[in-house]
């Protein structure tokens, strides 16, 4: 049997005092059974099923969802049903090898369609199964092998320091899903509320997803002669998210976006309203006066948050010198024989042995050295170059990832992939390498390293989880393998696929929005373009600045990089933490209260997550009952369904205050 408390302990998200120790749920001593038939097996099956869902809605929807959280619910229903012995264990290894759909699918969609598009509008571009299968197979793999040296760092000696708000959603269901209590209970009313939220949302329609200013005739005016916007997203899963970020990171992001939405976007307008700016010379023909404020963030803005983002991963990797030190040092005591410090670690901290890591990250990197050369450019020098980039950015950014998850839960993976490809479009370029053969080495250089950068970040949360919970990482990551190349192949089949029976140029093609993106730049950049390196050199200067004030970077830059919609209800809900938690002169009833509202949001969560999958389905059948305007138009977008937004939104916080606040200090 396991531990019969299922109950996370009370220093899981704090920080430790001196002395004190983490214990988790499942006790380090013991073992669990973890790496069995059953959970391999149910774990490659969701795997399977994610990747192709996930696939077929980002391309044909443009949504993507996270799998993590749906994983775990249904691996509780599972091994519920069947009744297996060590379930909790069993069920972080199943959520742990489908949690490879998310990471892989991300990667591979961003990018990779990006050759069918280029190949539709006439250039000679040739891509097949294997191209699609290695790419997204090497990034995973390297994705995985970079982040390993990092796990103690994140994972434990960060602890209580990070909120990790998806990580904490998806523990609160599996822990919770092995009991019969009130936290049980709690947890299945949370989500009941926060899912239907959302799904009526998504699917009716009866209220907007989003308040903006916009809805009142004074503030269309404002938006369009300076300006000047503000918008929040009503869902409960981003309020919740926010619950769980905590009111300090959560006030650092708005800050970030607040300086782009409010500041930097209306003053362009006032500087350069009546000129046409085209930083990348990709035939911009707006002045930046015509240009909605979405828009100058979108062609703008937003890459000031892009040169943040990879200057606070530059001064991550200098501020983990040591970790990076202490584990190449590790693994080089490893190679001289020197094996006793690994026998005498504890079981909940047993990772794949460094020298296994430094092998496989050169064997992979010599791989995928071959697969450029003699499947894509067929140039030594030019396969050289790929791999170099994909070496020095994915390591790069693999902690800027690590990081964004950590703080955020959200993973700008896009952003970091949109920088590899200008990185390595002038690299190539400088080096001979253009036209249609230069888009594809480019593209899947970025396949490589965007696979690379999302299942890292996926990977993060996963060993998070199994450290509150007592997992093995050792296990968590030898299967995490496994499930990589099982995505890998799924999603370069659904790619495919999809590619015969839509195609992603032309009337009636696939959305896939970020892969357009992608192809948008690399066009025009293999074509005698440019970056614009004046953007990211501002944001490159603001993470300096922030860091020489000892302010967190790299969730500053990531407010300015995250749409303003997304940031604003992040502070709402960490407003909602501090407000709830220090009502009292009682610390023990304030973290009861806290702990409840914990619950809560994770609940928000993981409603919205399983709703949005369930929306994402319903609207790629064509089922279309969204609420419309006796007129004909969509309610959602009218100033009353605005209004009912924000009546709904203010009751979903009240509540989440009403109820968090209903704790007692005894269940503490």
């Amino acid at each position: 049997m396991e531990n019969e408390s299922f109950k996370l302990p009370e220093n899981a998200q704090r920080e430790l005092k001196p002395g004190e120790e983490y214990e988790p749920i499942l006790s380090k001593n013991k073992r669990y059974k973890e790496v069995t038939a059953w959970s391999v097996c149910i774990g490659l099956v969701m795997t399977i099923l994610f990747s192709a869902a996930a696939a077929y809605l980002g391309l044909k929807v443009g949504q993507v969802f996270e799998a993590a959280i749906p994983i775990a619910i249904i691996a509780i229903g599972l091994t519920g049903l069947t009744r297996k012995n060590d379930a909790l264990s069993q069920n972080v290894i199943i959520q742990s090898i489908g949690g490879c759909s998310g990471g892989v699918v991300a990667g591979a969609i961003f990018t990779l369609p990006a050759l069918y598009i280029l190949q539709g509008k006439g250039y000679q571009i040739e891509i097949n199964f294997w191209q699609v299968f290695i790419a997204s197979l090497l990034g995973g793999i390297l994705g995985i092998l970079f982040l390993i040296p990092f796990r103690k760092y994140f994972v434990k000696e960060q602890h209580g320091k990070f909120p990790f708000p998806e990580a904490t959603a998806t523990t609160q269901v599996l822990v919770s899903g092995q009991k019969k209590g009130k936290d049980s209970l709690l947890l299945v009313v949370s989500g009941l509320i926060g899912g239907l939220y959302d799904f009526i949302v998504s699917t009716f329609g009866w209220w907007s997803e989003t308040i903006t200013t916009r809805m009142m005739g004074w503030g269309a005016a404002v938006a369009d002669k300076a300006k000047l916007m503000f918008k929040v997203n009503t869902g409960a899963a981003v309020l919740g998210l926010g619950y769980i970020i905590g009111l300090k990171y959560a006030f650092i992001i708005c800050c970030g976006s607040m300086l782009v939405w409010f500041i930097i976007i209306p003053g362009m307008n006032l500087i350069w309203g009546d000129q046409i700016i085209d930083l990348m010379n990709t035939g911009v023909l707006q002045t930046i006066g015509d240009m909605a404020p979405e828009q100058i963030f979108k062609d703008y803005a937003r890459h000031i948050g892009i040169g943040g983002i990879a200057m606070a991963g530059i001064i991550s990797i200098i501020k983990s010198w040591g970790v990076i030190k202490s584990s190449v040092g590790l693994a080089a005591n490893e190679f001289k024989g020197k094996k006793g410090v690994q026998q005498t670690v504890e079981r909940t901290q047993q990772d794949i042995p460094m020298k296994a890591v430094v092998i496989g990250i050169v064997a992979v990197l010599i791989i995928t050295f071959l697969f450029f050369w003699l499947f894509v450019v067929n140039n030594v020098w030019h396969a050289l170059i790929g791999i170099l980039v994909v070496a020095v950015i994915a390591f790069l950014f693999t902690t800027v990832a690590a990081n964004a998850i950590a703080i955020v839960g959200s993973n700008p993976v896009s952003g970091m992939t949109l920088m590899t490809l200008i990185l390595a479009s002038i690299v190539m370029v400088a080096a001979g390498l253009s036209g249609p053969q230069g888009m594809t080495a480019t593209l899947i250089i970025g396949g490589v390293v965007c696979t690379a950068l999302a299942v890292a970040g996926a990977f993060i949360t996963d060993l998070k989880v199994g450290y509150w919970i007592g997992t093995t990482p050792k296990k968590q990551e030898t299967w995490k393998f496994i499930g990589v190349a099982v995505a890998a192949a799924t999603v370069a089949g659904v790619i495919m696929i999809l590619n015969k029976a839509y195609g992603f140029v032309g009337e009636g093609a696939l959305v896939a929005p970020q892969a357009n993106a992608m192809s948008a730049v690399i066009e025009p950049m293999m074509s005698g373009g440019n970056a614009p390196w004046l953007l990211y050199g501002i944001g490159a200067a603001i993470a300096l600045i922030l860091n020489f004030c000892k302010i967190p970077a790299l969730p500053f830059a990531l407010g300015m990089f995250i749409p303003i919609d997304l940031n604003i209800p992040l502070l709402i809900g960490g407003a909602v933490s501090w407000f709830v938690t220090t009502r009292s002169k009682d610390k023990k009833l304030n973290d009861a209260r806290y702990n409840r509202g914990t619950l809560i949001a994770s609940g928000f969560i993981a409603g919205g997550a399983l709703m949005g999958v369930v929306s994402a389905i319903l609207k790629f059948a064509n089922v279309d009952i969204m609420a419309r305007t006796a007129e004909g138009g969509f309610f959602n977008e009218t100033p009353l369904a605005g209004l009912i937004a924000l009546a709904m939104y203010i009751i979903i916080i009240i509540y989440m205050i009403w109820d968090s606040k209903r704790a007692k200090a005894s269940e503490e």
